[in-house]
């Protein structure tokens, strides 16, 4: 099986009405026949699980469940940038003049990404974060701060995968995805939590579309099915937790680094 032909599959196979009819059916009552062998296929952990299997009345109500309070405990230090969601880190770094260097051995224009937004001058130099959401992971995504909603934009776009062969085979699939955007004002800034739709998912929402702020950790939105969060920070407001690398897991609350004010930069760490 030929890398041109599971591309030439992919495209077949990411259009919108595909989703849409996956969508149906995982929002089906007869879905739900299918959630064992789900959970089964993927070890997805139960015992974290708000409610209990026969609860959930279809494939996407248990998808999209929420966690039994406790389960993800919220990094403390003050100052500090959670990971919104689990997932695993399959980018990060510092932004080079707008340019996002080798995600999955692609460069991505971050004016690209951001829908040629305004706001994306003030993050050209600043930190991003790619966070990779498995089947198997936990759906929901937090606030990684606690702030303000400054924006938040729909963009329409493809359903291609976001998996290691979507991403290393088809041309900035971030940018080219759908994505919901939020822009969250916070002490030390603005971050932008893009949130980056999927082949076989059918929508990306918020949990309350008229909420307009949040408490670290508060939740936000979910996704129906895999997918991906891109999280960028402000430029020269931030610095990364030593250790953090590529490849690395980490849970909805788990540091991911701090803020600080230009008038204060960090001190550097040494490992």
């Amino acid at each position: 099986m030929t890398a041109n032909w599971m591309k030439w599959m992919t495209e077949l196979s990411s259009r919108k009405w595909i989703s849409q009819l996956m969508g149906t059916f995982s929002h089906s009552r007869i879905s739900r026949f299918i959630i064992p062998a789900f959970i089964k296929s993927y070890g997805i952990p139960l015992d974290e699980a708000e409610k209990t299997i026969g609860e959930y009345r279809t494939l996407n109500e248990f998808f999209t469940r929420r966690l039994k309070p406790g389960m993800r405990p919220i990094y403390s230090e003050v100052g500090s940038l959670i990971s919104p969601v689990d997932a695993l880190i399959t980018a990060m770094g510092e932004i080079k003049s707008g340019t996002i260097l080798n995600v999955k051995g692609q460069d991505y224009s971050l004016d690209e990404l951001l829908n040629h937004s305004p706001r994306a001058e003030i993050y050209k130099n600043g930190f991003v974060f790619v966070l990779y959401l498995s089947p198997t992971d936990y759906h929901r995504i937090h606030a990684p701060v606690t702030g303000v909603k400054s924006e938040s934009e729909h963009i329409k776009g493809k359903v291609y995968p976001v998996n290691d062969f979507g991403m290393r085979n088809m041309r900035t699939v971030l940018s080219r995805n759908e994505r919901l955007i939020t822009y969250i004002s916070h002490e030390y800034g603005e971050v932008a939590v893009v949130k980056v739709g999927a082949m076989n998912v059918s929508s990306i929402k918020y949990t309350d579309k008229d909420r307009k702020q949040w408490n670290q950790g508060d939740d936000l939105a979910y996704f129906e099915f895999g997918s991906t969060v891109v999280l960028l920070t402000k430029n020269n407001t931030f610095q990364p937790l030593p250790g953090l690398e590529i490849g690395q897991k980490v849970k909805m609350g788990a540091g991911l680094g701090r803020f600080y004010s230009s008038a204060t930069p960090p001190k550097e760490h040494k490992d």
